[in-house]
């Protein structure tokens, strides 16, 4: 064989063995680009409320309805001086709608109610100052001494959290650190490498009251991560 005919077999072959490596590290690319472990990560903080909207429901009932707007009018404002001396601003106290109940036009067992009317209307207080309602939150009887029924509900408080944004990145970063630790104990479990990211998901930001102290707000995030494995 001579010189020419040698070197283009060496040519030939050298390329014959490129294309093999190619081909292989194809293949082996394609037979694992699809091992993926998808792992979760979680944050939680339990914060306080940082403001809420307390309804305070007063009723006053008659039979004569303008002697009724009289008695609503003395009970506002001994409501309203009671909550001002209680250190609340006016201008978180503001007074909701009037709406007026004929208890005659509808009643049962053929009894007429003692009232013809019952006029019924509301004090809200809307503050940053959480803890001071949660002082207060008690105060029916204070104002019965006073001759005002008041009627609050723990249900119709509501305290909100308004401090998320600040929260979030925070809160992201932890739960996709929480997320490549439980990766990577799979990863070291299954005897393969962490690779890269291959897909991301941040879930939904919630924020739960807690069932005995509504000012205190349970916030969770869970995001979702994809990482090849190698």
């Amino acid at each position: 064989m001579n010189k020419q005919s040698l070197l283009s077999a060496l040519i030939l072959a050298t390329g014959i063995a490129l294309a093999g490596a190619f081909v292989y590290c194809g293949i082996h690319q394609f037979a694992t680009k699809d091992r993926i472990v998808s792992v979760k990560g979680l944050s939680t903080r339990d914060v306080q409320a940082d403001f809420v909207v307390w309804p305070l429901d007063f009723q006053v009932r008659g039979n004569d309805i303008s002697s009724l707007y009289e008695d609503m009018a003395r009970v506002e404002k001994t409501a309203q001086a009671f909550f001002l001396a209680k250190g609340f601003k006016e201008s978180e106290i503001s007074r909701g709608n009037i709406s007026i109940d004929d208890n005659w036009s509808n009643y049962y067992n053929n009894t007429r109610p003692e009232y013809h009317y019952t006029l019924r209307t509301s004090l809200i207080i809307s503050t940053a100052d959480v803890e001071r309602v949660k002082a207060n939150l008690g105060c029916q009887s204070e104002l019965l001494r006073k001759g005002v029924i008041l009627q609050a509900y723990d249900w119709n408080t509501d305290f909100q959290y308004n401090g998320l944004t600040d929260l979030k990145p925070e809160m992201v970063q932890e739960a996709t650190q929480n997320a490549r630790q439980v990766a990577q104990k799979f990863a070291e479990d299954a005897q393969c490498k962490l690779g890269s990211i291959q897909h991301a998901s941040q879930g939904q930001f919630s924020v739960e009251s807690d069932n005995y102290q509504p000012w205190v707000k349970h916030v969770r995030v869970v995001t979702t991560v994809s990482y090849y494995l190698k």
